[in-house]
């Protein structure tokens, strides 16, 4: 979905992005799922995901499961 279509949402992104914001930005929707969208391309495709979804994602991140990316 492009993230054009998603209006009236607010899109947040982490205190920890760097100034160029290469970050993701999420926005929490009305029926309760979760949206995500890349900072540099805030017109482009949004994905859509379940609160569910978004909490594992979170826990993995916070485990450490996914350090191994950012090096």
């Amino acid at each position: 979905m492009a993230a054009t279509d998603l209006t009236g949402v607010v899109w947040q992104k982490s205190r920890h992005s760097n100034s160029q914001g290469n970050c993701v930005e999420f926005a929490a929707l009305p029926g309760g799922d979760v949206a995500m969208r890349n900072s540099r391309f805030p017109d482009g495709p949004a994905l859509i995901y379940t609160r569910a979804e978004i909490a594992a994602l979170l826990l993995g991140a916070k485990d450490g499961e996914f350090d191994h990316l950012a090096v």
